[in-house]
């Protein structure tokens, strides 16, 4: 299985931007659909968005609304999520995870490994 690491978490105050990381180890990264999850004090984990195996193609969540982009680096085995105009309910636990083929749902449990994800703060 390939191990993954998130970071670029933090606070920021609303209206503003981050951008997440999402570091897999070993030589595989690049045959992963990879997706973004976040969890939020007392709420389920939810989908955010995901992207194909090569980069060419996303997807999202209704609430992105064009405000979150994913994209991925598969030669620095790196997974990205832009996060502009952050807004207060963005507040959660950020996690990425990994699965094999492309379609379908996206509840969590259709992913395998996960990282352990990285925690961002919007402030009002």
């Amino acid at each position: 299985q390939v191990q993954l690491q998130e970071s670029g978490g933090g606070l920021v105050q609303a209206g503003g931007s981050l951008r997440l990381s999402c570091v897999a180890s070993g030589r595989t990264f690049r045959s992963y659909v990879m997706g973004w999850f976040r969890q939020a004090p007392g709420k389920e984990r939810e989908f955010v968005a995901a992207v194909s195996s090569n980069g060419g193609t996303t997807y999202y969540a209704d609430f992105v609304n064009g405000r979150l982009v994913i994209s991925r680096d598969n030669a620095q085995n790196t997974l990205y999520l832009h996060m502009n105009s952050l807004k207060v309910e963005d507040t959660a636990v950020y996690y990425c995870a990994t699965r094999t083929y492309w379609g379908g749902t996206y509840h969590p449990a259709d992913f395998s490994s996960w990282g352990q994800g990285t925690q961002v703060t919007v402030s009002s």
